[in-house]
């Protein structure tokens, strides 16, 4: 097998859409987020649902050819290591300037095309996440740069990582810094299965263009 071959799909696939994991000096399977822990490790696709199959499966020991031992919340394990590199990573961009916080500083960010996403509080009211929404959907009216919105944080992780107290929007600015977020906030919301409502968005704005243009 390719060396970035899923173990479970037997498909070949970029790094980032897979993650690497290791044995441990215990024999215990050990996820390697960054791929960069020593010796011979397999690869699983990126999603919780991959991960956790391939240990119902006992695929991590004949991937291995050893007696291995996979925690019991593998899964679980891997989703709070990339949640913790994506909130890390956030906070750094704080600190370069690169985040705009609370609905109305968003919704302008988004309307000007500086924002190149959007994170909600879990516990964002409808309303709120609402009038974030029609500016996005303005912004790709007007052949603006989609603008996806993640919700993967509660309130309380969000204003630690940013550094504010009550944060429920935020805005990652597009930029280097920005760029580096994003990259970790795809991967975590891969692993959780995507966000089905930003799809749904972008294809009824898809749905409302080809409509006006049936109409001219």
């Amino acid at each position: 097998m390719n060396d970035r071959t899923c173990i479970v799909t037997r498909k070949q696939a970029e790094p980032d859409e897979l993650i690497r994991f290791v044995v441990g000096p215990d024999s215990a399977v050990v996820p390697d987020i960054k791929r960069n822990l020593p010796g011979r490790g397999c690869w699983v696709s990126a999603d919780r649902l991959h991960i956790e199959k391939a240990a119902a499966k006992n695929l991590y020991a004949r991937a291995f050819k050893a007696q291995v031992t996979v925690p019991p919340d593998l899964g679980g394990m891997v989703d709070g290591l990339l949640s913790r590199s994506a909130l890390g990573m956030l906070g750094l961009a704080r600190k370069a300037g690169a985040i705009a916080l609370g609905a109305t500083k968003v919704e302008s960010a988004v309307r000007s095309g500086l924002a190149l996403f959007v994170l909600h509080a879990t516990e964002a009211s409808d309303d709120g996440v609402r009038k974030i929404s029609q500016a996005r959907r303005a912004t790709v009216h007007l052949g603006g740069p989609a603008v996806l919105a993640y919700k993967l944080f509660p309130e309380a992780e969000l204003s630690l990582a940013l550094g504010g107290t009550n944060v429920i929007h935020a805005a990652v600015l597009a930029g280097d810094a920005g760029k580096a977020v994003e990259k970790r906030m795809v991967a975590l919301d891969r692993y959780r299965g995507g966000t089905p409502d930003d799809l749904a968005m972008l294809a009824a704005v898809a749905d409302e263009d080809d409509a006006a243009e049936d109409m001219e």
